[in-house]
């Protein structure tokens, strides 16, 4: 470790060095959206495969929603690891035919970073925060406080097995959430 190195640290204890990738750099939402892919190069596609599963055409008893309590944003690696937590207990548990499981917000909003280089004498090949705009690697959705993120209806035996399915759903989100069950 070399000595400049060292001075950082002692000057500015618990500095953001090596915090480029975390998802909670990206839970808030602090500047305008961007949204507009065609004025952008190279934005990643979405990795949530599908947003309605299960069986869409039958008439159900019971709606549960999975509801934001706070102003946040969502990762779509974080939505489609929900789906596959969700769908997973549903399908196990209740059948293919027997359930509609939805995910409502679309990853819209263009996330960038700034890269860092980790290697020795990074300092010759970075340019710091100078002109620090960032490429995008990323989408997300921003989602309001107290709108559904996931929808699933099921017949009234089934309650059960559907509050189980988007509660493990939540836990895969940066926000804390509620489950309300509503008849249809």
């Amino acid at each position: 470790m070399s000595q400049k190195f060292n001075i950082f640290l002692r000057i500015y204890p618990g500095s953001v060095v090596g915090r480029a990738l975390n998802a909670s750099n990206f839970r808030s939402k602090k500047n305008h959206p961007f949204t507009r892919r065609k004025y952008m190069g190279g934005v990643p596609g979405s990795k949530i495969v599908k947003f309605t599963m299960g069986n869409t055409s039958r008439d159900y008893t019971h709606r549960l929603e999975l509801i934001n309590i706070k102003y946040v944003q969502i990762r779509h690696n974080a939505l489609e690891s929900a789906r596959i937590a969700a769908n997973r207990v549903l399908e196990s548990n209740v059948g293919r035919e027997n359930f509609m499981l939805k995910i409502v917000p679309f990853p819209h909003q263009v996330i960038r970073e700034n890269r860092r280089v980790n290697v020795a004498q990074a300092d010759r090949f970075q340019d710091g925060m100078k002109k620090a705009y960032g490429k995008p690697y990323a989408v997300a959705a921003r989602i309001e406080k107290g709108k559904p993120i996931m929808v699933a209806e099921v017949d009234k035996e089934n309650i059960s097995f559907a509050r189980e399915a988007l509660k493990r759903a939540g836990a895969k989100f940066p926000s804390r959430t509620r489950i309300f069950v509503k008849p249809l």
